[in-house]
């Protein structure tokens, strides 16, 4: 239930590019994005749940090409500018696990493509159209600043229950350690007692 919060906080964030996924032993999970040739996309994730919060990642273009493979990773980042149009492909893999299934937490931010071109005809066009890309551009860069400092946030978040949970399983493990040594420390008196008694026949 805690990663319901989660996924409704990440999707204030972004409500088409967060998700929280649960991806089985022996399994992969794809998923889709469609861009347009120069478009700068950018996948943030991090295995949050489940073995040693390692996952498989693999990012491939529209023509099968392989842009990044990752083995075994627990969190990352990867930006890069989509070199043609189509859509491209990542998968989050978990064949190498015979037991455990992983919860992943990912976000895919893509950014438009720039349309100015210079030397464009008409010269005050061309000045809106590339006035238009920059502020597109920095307002792009405010959004993924933001969206990073968010997933930061709950990264700390996850990993506060994270230290939370163990120092609590510490705590009650203590408790039951000390139990032990008083049922110990009973035991022995009572042998001691029992074992010095002067016996008195009549």
């Amino acid at each position: 239930m805690k990663y319901i919060g989660y996924l409704v906080l990440l999707a204030s964030i972004s409500s088409s590019f967060a998700y929280i996924i649960t991806v089985d032993s022996h399994a992969e999970e794809c998923f889709f994005d469609s861009a347009q040739a120069g478009s700068k996309l950018g996948l943030m994730f991090e295995t949050i749940e489940g073995g040693f919060l390692d996952i498989d990642v693999r990012i491939v273009g529209p023509d099968g090409k392989i842009i990044y493979q990752g083995d075994r990773e627990t969190n990352g980042k990867y930006t890069f500018a989509a070199y043609e149009t189509g859509v491209y492909t990542y998968c989050f893999s978990n064949q190498m696990s015979t037991v455990t299934p992983k919860v992943v937490m990912f976000t895919m931010e893509i950014s438009e493509a720039p349309t100015g071109t210079q030397g464009a005809p008409g010269e005050d066009q061309a000045g809106h159209t590339k006035l238009d890309d920059m502020i597109r551009e920095l307002s792009s860069s405010l959004v993924g600043i933001k969206h990073e400092q968010e997933y930061m946030h709950i990264r700390d978040r996850i990993h506060r229950e994270i230290n939370e949970s163990t120092n609590s399983k510490v705590v009650w493990w203590s408790i039951f350690e000390a139990g032990i040594l008083v049922l110990m420390t009973v035991g022995q008196i009572y042998y001691l007692k029992r074992f010095f008694e002067v016996k008195r026949v009549v």
